[in-house]
């Protein structure tokens, strides 16, 4: 069955999710910035109200880079956000050249291990996609990368997931597709061989982060990807 991953703010959306048939929830806070670190207050509530797996994001700007400070701050929040209910963690960074930074990743690796987790849509901004790739697939715990396969989106860039899945099995497993990821993506990426698919704005009435995750739009895309897959 493949894996439908989607963006929750709240508890309430949370609930939704389970109850329209999603597989596990990526928890993120402030989607004005494109999700950040969320109160580990929140994902206790979370977990007091659903049984999904939470893969709580691990970011503290707008941007894909980092310094220390920061750091040391997104690890203190990685372990109450554990023992709040982390399953997972959503993370990763580029350094001022657009390389994946992989010392700032390790670091905050190295505090959620054995967690798994996903390298978030940083991947997307890499200056060298295909280097970047080759990279993070080094990375110990990972078993995702949230890609759009473009910066600006899946509209733009599922050609280049569709040849992303077709390079191996491997790489097909690793592709969580999202990145206003639309329903007409889902057959092409299916056929590729993608098994795993991410929605945010598409569960939500009108595409509207002020609206709650529906139950019934997140049905659909359930209903959709099982068809497809």
């Amino acid at each position: 069955m493949p894996l439908l991953e989607v963006i929750a703010l709240t508890a309430q959306d949370a609930r939704a999710a389970e109850e329209g048939g999603a597989d596990r929830l990526e928890v993120v806070a402030d989607m004005a910035a494109d999700g950040l670190t969320p109160d580990p207050v929140v994902v206790a509530e979370m977990r007091q109200v659903t049984s999904l797996p939470l893969r709580i994001m691990l970011r503290a700007n707008t941007g894909f880079r980092t310094n220390g400070a920061e750091l040391d701050r997104l690890r203190r929040a990685a372990e109450s956000l554990t023992e709040a209910g982390a399953d997972g963690f959503v993370l990763g960074f580029l350094d001022s050249e657009g390389r994946i930074d992989v010392g700032a990743t390790a670091k905050l690796v190295a505090v959620i291990t054995p967690l798994p987790w996903t390298f978030h849509r940083a991947i997307d901004h890499a200056a060298d996609p295909e280097a970047a790739w080759r990279t993070v697939r080094e990375l110990s715990g990972l078993d995702a990368v949230l890609t759009a396969g473009a910066p600006v989106g899946a509209d733009a860039g599922v050609a280049a997931l569709v040849c992303r899945a077709a390079e191996s099995a491997g790489s097909a497993g690793l592709v969580l597709a999202g990145g206003g990821l639309r329903r007409k993506h889902v057959a092409p990426l299916a056929a590729a061989g993608v098994r795993s698919f991410h929605v945010g704005g598409a569960v939500r009435p009108d595409r509207s982060w002020e609206r709650p995750v529906s139950a019934c739009l997140v049905r659909e895309w359930r209903t959709l990807i099982a068809a497809a897959g």
